[in-house]
């Protein structure tokens, strides 16, 4: 049965995936798993694992380890699912939901598909017409969020910002006038360099958060501004599961953007170009920000480009 809003010709129809009968069909349990401590795994959970037929697992030991808190048989059938084999197995999936069996979707830690898994397997379940269930719990997102002193509000998910500073400055500029809070993933190896890169883009004034190891025994977190991180981890480079967290941009903020003089957005041309963006999209983007003529704004970027006004050093990809 038709689970999600498709189209079909002209028409559009929404279609629930709830059975006639809730026990007579096999479905895929999409499991939280605990970030480190295992008590957070939920009863629910618990219940849910014991009785899976398979577990398509991230990383198969770690799920073991999971399956025997929830004493899951000793036998249950595991399988490992990660990016190069999800395809696979999520053929496998419909098949087996199909033939009645339950499925169990289980990450090394945290909420499956969430910059982990499964988005495949899932959607591959719901286009099939099966039943998806999530099973509710632990979240480095909302765990770094409410710890971090930053609004919870409204928050955007960045996921892990791009390897390179070049592509990750890329990406903050797209943000640097958002209103709402910013969560996202970072490798501890690369924490001090997209630092420096968001205190580049947003100002060293910036309220942040690093948010580590949650959960654990060395659960920590940082509070200050981008630039005090920035020199905190300069010289302390962080160890363990990292999640920032940094304030959206404030109304004064915006309000500054748009008085902006020929300095400071030449300025701001530069570190855009200089990032690996055109003339042209830096002409859109400062137009759009400074409410000012677009013929302007040209000007200003072409003196960067012709070499007119010397752009700022700036370390790129």
């Amino acid at each position: 049965m038709p689970s999600r809003t498709h189209e079909s010709g002209d028409a559009r129809s929404a279609r629930t995936d709830r059975p006639a009968r809730p026990d007579s069909t096999g479905r895929l349990w999409v499991v939280a798993a605990p970030l480190g401590n295992p008590d957070d795994l939920s009863p629910r959970a618990r219940s849910v694992l014991a009785a899976a037929d398979v577990v398509l697992a991230e990383d198969t030991r770690s799920a073991r380890r999971i399956l025997s808190l929830a004493g899951a048989r000793s036998d249950q059938v595991v399988m490992s699912c990660f990016d190069a084999n999800e395809a696979g197995r999520a053929t496998d999936a419909v098949g087996r939901i199909a033939a009645g069996q339950n499925v169990a979707l289980l990450s090394e830690a945290g909420t499956p598909l969430v910059s982990d898994p499964g988005f495949r397997v899932v959607t591959a379940v719901i286009d099939a017409g099966l039943l998806v269930q999530p099973i509710p719990g632990p979240s480095a997102i909302l765990a770094a969020l409410v710890g971090s002193g930053q609004s919870p509000d409204r928050f955007t998910f960045l996921g892990f910002p791009p390897r390179k500073s070049g592509a990750r400055r890329r990406l903050f500029e797209t943000m640097r006038l958002h209103p709402f809070t910013l969560v996202l993933y970072e490798s501890p190896l690369r924490t001090a360099d997209t630092l420096e890169d968001l205190a580049a883009v947003f100002g060293t004034t910036r309220l942040a958060c690093v948010a580590r190891e949650l959960t654990k025994t060395h659960e920590e977190f940082v509070r200050g501004t981008l630039g005090a991180l920035c020199e905190r981890y300069r010289v302390d480079r962080p160890l363990g599961e990292i999640t920032l967290v940094v304030a959206g941009a404030s109304p004064d903020v915006v309000d500054a953007d748009h008085a902006l003089s020929d300095g400071d957005l030449a300025d701001r041309a530069a570190v855009l170009l200089a990032a690996g963006q055109s003339a042209r999209d830096v002409t859109d983007e400062l137009t759009m920000r400074s409410n000012r003529p677009r013929r302007e704004i040209y000007a200003i970027v072409t003196s960067v480009t012709s070499g007119s006004r010397e752009p700022p050093s700036q370390e790129t990809d």
